[in-house]
């Protein structure tokens, strides 16, 4: 798939481009089925006797976005396919092993996947059969590739609590084994973060870090939710928190990192437009910003083209940039060892 520099080609030298391939980076917010390479979608559909269109162009349609997506809901229509390909073990652990491998090609020296497991038993696949077959793939790329891998298990709004403590229970049979951490996501707005909290709380009873994307499709209150009721130590996007300034500062004061998905938030229409994107100005009131792809094929894009986008539309230099990374790492669920390696190794001087 080619991945296109949309509107600012001419903005961007080849020095500062170069420079931008080459910064250590981090990356906290990368959904697994929201990442699959074209080629792999048609060698998984092959094997499954999945019909797909033979033009390109048709396919990327199926799996990707544009800038005029209309809604979250036509952005989520794009995981439709990728859904009904990752139900085996040997799926999945080549997925996540890609994950991994694509992600060092943009120097990326940490990232945390997601994925929902419970999502991923259609075809008689267990709940941990699944897990086991990301890890896998996760750590097959962590070893060939140098980048260090973790996983964060997600609940889903619109699942019973019932099953989100199925969830949980595989975060605790996992937890140290690679999996760092446990999520909430899926319709925000039909679904208040209110309903999971016994599920979070004992999360957090646990010592589990918790992460939970809010303030995405839903204001304020959402973030609100999932940070004093659900006891969120990031948020996923965050776009809505300016909502609220009281909010803001406890959001600041507390450092709770914000993994902020720029292509992602205006395809969603999460920001309405580039230029009302919220994150030069959190990243100014001091707030822990952190950048992150979210779909890498879904949004057509890497986390390269997401910091060209941000010194193109917002002025970041490259310290800052350097910066964002250590506040990601600094936010990341990462062992405490691992942490501090890495941390020395590429992000002291930011």
């Amino acid at each position: 798939m080619q991945i296109m520099r949309a509107d600012h080609d001419g903005g961007m030298t080849m020095t500062t481009i170069s420079k931008i391939q080459h910064l250590p980076k981090v990356e906290l917010h990368y959904h697994l089925d929201g990442g699959l390479r074209l080629s792999t979608v048609r060698v998984f559909a092959s094997a499954a006797g999945l019909p797909l269109p033979d033009r390109e162009e048709e396919l990327t349609g199926l799996l990707r976005v544009t800038e005029h997506c209309a809604s979250l809901a036509e952005y989520l229509e794009r995981f439709r396919l990728p859904a009904q390909l990752l139900q085996t073990a040997a799926n999945l652990k080549r997925a996540a092993y890609e994950a991994v491998e694509d992600a060092a090609k943009t120097n990326v020296k940490y990232i945390e996947i997601r994925f929902a497991p419970l999502l991923h038993t259609g075809q008689g696949l267990s709940p941990e059969e699944a897990v086991s077959a990301v890890l896998d793939g996760m750590k097959a790329g962590e070893q060939a590739s140098g980048t260090v891998a973790r996983l964060i298990l997600i609940c889903l709004r619109n699942h019973s609590i019932a099953l989100n403590w199925q969830v949980l229970e595989l975060v605790q049979a996992f937890f140290g084994k690679g999996v760092v951490g446990i999520d909430l996501a899926g319709d925000e707005a039909g679904y208040p973060p209110t309903l999971h909290q016994p599920v979070f709380e004992e999360a957090c009873r646990l010592g589990i870090p918790i992460t939970v994307h809010a303030g995405e499709a839903a204001g304020a209150d959402s973030i609100r939710g999932a940070v004093l009721g659900l006891h969120a130590r990031r948020i996923g996007h965050g776009v809505r928190l300016e909502q609220d300034l009281s909010l803001l500062r406890f959001v600041r004061e507390h450092r709770i990192a914000l993994e902020m998905c720029l292509s992602s938030n205006i395809q969603t229409k999460a920001a309405s437009a580039w230029e009302t994107h919220p994150i030069r100005k959190y990243y100014d009131e001091g707030i822990a910003v952190t950048v992150n792809t979210d779909n890498t094929t879904v949004s057509n894009t890497t986390l390269n083209l997401e910091y060209e986008r941000l010194m193109f539309h917002y002025g970041f230099r490259l310290n800052e940039l350097q910066r964002m990374n250590r506040y990601a790492l600094e936010a990341s669920f990462a062992e405490a060892e691992v942490k501090l390696k890495l941390m020395r190794e590429y992000f002291a001087e930011a």
